[in-house]
């Protein structure tokens, strides 16, 4: 996994996790798990030039962003239990400061006094169609080159956290983006700061994953998904999973640190396709006392991730997750 950025870093190991980070559950029953799949990711990274010379990640000390995907990466592939396994096959490293959507552009200067003082241009969205253009992303696409885009960029850069782009594109935390029609295939255009951490990149593809889910069980009876989500606080005593904000006993967003146990079925999803299990107490325990990188990680792991299918709809959720292609038309 990763040979691009093995290739360009010299070599790496896999990332040793955090100890606050919570546990991995092993696979249980007997259904076997669908083979691998490698996607094909064009990593893009702005880190422009500041006004004494240094590029913006090391002079403003901001995190690597190649350790951020690699970790990531690694994360991705623990959590769907093997089955993604992204690969970086090209790395732009762009010294410039993207367009924003009304045509402006910091330069060094007006960027810096932006960060100094906190007060940053608006609107801030970037030009996503210009950045389709620059870096070739259809082209790319329909050549099969690569499968999705992942931007890395500073703080303010205007990226949405994930946005879908192709023919037949949806809502993906962000609204489809249109003049990407003549691409030959979905695909999404991934937003990560390296200001922050692992931790929001996974939250990122939370809301990826709750914006595709929700789309592929849209008009489906029984919804699984709308089952999976379910937390104390809207279904008192009937808690299965949560969501990225809520974990099953959250009282507010982002309460992944609260200590009250609550009944919780969140074990039975991993013995999907049988949901009869019976809910057990739970607490902040479970997903790492309030850390948010071992929260994702724990939520994640959870989706149903085996070979079959039932009423059309795949035992795998992650197939959909990675591919958007593979959802049905509306």
């Amino acid at each position: 996994m990763f040979d691009f950025l093995k290739r360009v870093l010299g070599g790496s190991q896999p990332h040793p996790l955090d100890a606050r980070q919570a546990s991995l559950p092993a696979d249980a029953g007997d259904l076997p798990t669908p083979p691998p799949v490698k996607p094909k990711v064009l990593a893009i990274i702005h880190n422009p030039i500041t006004p004494n010379g240094m590029k913006a990640q090391s002079a403003y000390r901001w995190n690597d962003p190649d350790r951020l995907m690699r970790e990531y990466g690694d994360d991705i592939a623990a959590i769907s239990h093997g089955y993604a396994q992204y690969q970086i096959v090209e790395r732009i490293e762009a010294d410039e400061f993207p367009l924003k959507l009304d045509g402006f552009r910091y330069t060094p200067e007006t960027f810096d006094r932006a960060w100094k003082s906190r007060q940053f241009h608006q609107p801030d969205a970037v030009d996503y169609l210009a950045l389709v253009k620059q870096f070739r992303m259809i082209e790319r696409v329909n050549a099969g080159e690569i499968d999705e885009v992942w931007l890395m960029g500073f703080p303010y850069c205007g990226y949405y956290e994930s946005i879908m782009a192709g023919p037949g594109a949806f809502w993906c935390n962000a609204p489809p983006l249109k003049g990407t029609e003549s691409a030959q295939r979905r695909f999404v255009i991934m937003g990560f700061n390296y200001e922050r951490g692992v931790g929001e990149m996974l939250e990122d593809m939370g809301h990826r994953a709750e914006s595709i889910l929700s789309k592929v069980y849209e008009r489906v009876t029984p919804n699984l998904w709308e089952r999976f989500i379910r937390y104390d606080k809207t279904h008192p005593g009937q808690a299965e999973c949560g969501n990225v904000h809520f974990a099953p006993n959250s009282v507010k967003d982002y309460d992944w640190g609260n200590p009250r146990p609550v009944p919780s079925r969140c074990d039975t999803w991993l013995k999907f396709p049988n949901l009869d299990g019976q809910p057990r107490m739970v607490d902040a325990r479970e997903w790492g006392g309030g850390d948010i990188r071992a929260h994702h990680r724990w939520w994640m792991s959870r989706f149903p991730h085996m070979v079959g299918e039932s009423g059309g709809i795949a035992w795998n959720w992650w197939e959909y997750v990675i591919d958007p292609n593979r959802v049905r038309a509306s």
